[in-house]
């Protein structure tokens, strides 16, 4: 039996149900159709992104984890001596 394969090499991807906005799953059809890619390509491009997003996030505020912060109420206070509220 031959296994499907990811589109990073993964044999055997898995597979789930999502429920589109019914104008998004359009986009998605057409998008699919004029770039000649599966909606799955599509969608699992996306979620990468937006999870290496995530993780550049993560590295960023590892960062500034040792940074000093300013309280909320010192920034009021600073912003109305500069005369700014």
């Amino acid at each position: 039996m031959m296994h499907a394969m990811s589109r990073n090499g993964d044999p055997d991807p898995k597979r789930a149900t999502i429920y589109f906005d019914p104008a998004l799953h359009r986009a998605l059809r057409l998008k699919a159709a004029e770039t000649d890619r599966s909606i799955s390509d599509l969608v699992n491009e996306a979620v990468r992104r937006d999870l290496a997003e995530d993780a550049e996030d993560l590295a960023a505020f590892e960062e500034r984890a040792g940074e000093g912060s300013l309280s909320f109420e010192k920034v009021l206070k600073d912003l109305k001596r500069r005369g700014v509220i």
